[in-house]
């Protein structure tokens, strides 16, 4: 078993609306073959100008933003909606967030996260010359379990699943369904140095087996499709 390493990368600072992240982030980060550099969506969004204005005094004035961005409303209750976004993600008020953002403005989910995550794979690689994969993280909650972690909301250079069905358990016996989400893990590792307020919005996770660096996407791999969902 190897052992990972999760790096916060600090002086970040501010991010505004057409900042080059890739080169901001290639500029505060010491960067190696083979990491995983995790960005939070908040980041993404604002670089990407997705944010809208509301009313900074009325803390439900982004509701409807989130009815526009929802394709489609699971459950209500009081000011809470979980929604199914257009991209495919099940998660409270469509993504729509007023947290670390300006007061007077809510941040929207970027339009295709897994895009955002090759651009800026690209552009780190153009500039410090490394192979490394990228994934753009968000903050979710569970269905059946209290709290918040992160999972991932777009990747590239690394496969969005592990797919173990076929291998064998340490007993010897074929494992049929188990399929890791490997860039949802990493997504909350990284977190647990980036936090909610410590203004730490990219990590590195470093020393992940070589094998999990390949074309891969959220969308496609991670998103169930409707058919497979016991619960919709």
């Amino acid at each position: 078993m190897r052992a990972l390493s999760i790096i916060p990368v600090e002086g970040i600072g501010e991010i505004a609306v057409g900042d080059d992240l890739a080169g901001i982030i290639a500029s505060a980060a010491e960067l190696r073959d083979g990491d995983v550099v995790v960005v939070t969506q908040k980041i993404v969004s604002k670089a990407e100008g997705m944010l809208e204005a509301v009313d900074g005094d009325d803390p439900v004035s982004h509701k409807k933003i989130v009815e526009r961005e929802s394709v489609r409303v699971l459950r209500r209750r009081g000011d809470l909606i979980i929604s199914e976004t257009k991209h495919g993600f099940v998660c409270a008020n469509a993504g729509v967030d007023l947290s670390n953002v300006e007061r007077g403005y809510a941040a929207l989910l970027p339009e295709d996260s897994d895009r955002s995550a090759r651009r800026i794979r690209d552009g780190i690689k153009a500039r410090a010359s490394v192979d490394l994969a990228v994934i753009i993280s968000d903050t979710f909650g569970r269905t059946w379990r209290r709290g918040l972690t992160d999972v991932a909301i777009g990747c590239a250079g690394i496969g969005a699943i592990l797919d173990l069905r076929g291998s064998n358990d340490t007993y010897g016996r074929e494992m049929l369904v188990t399929e890791v989400a490997v860039v949802d893990e990493l997504a909350s590792a990284a977190e647990l140095v980036m936090g909610k307020a410590s203004d730490i919005p990219v990590a590195i996770v470093r020393g992940i087996p070589n094998e999990w660096l390949r074309k891969g996407d959220v969308r496609s791999e991670i998103i169930r499709p409707p058919d497979e969902d016991l619960f919709r």
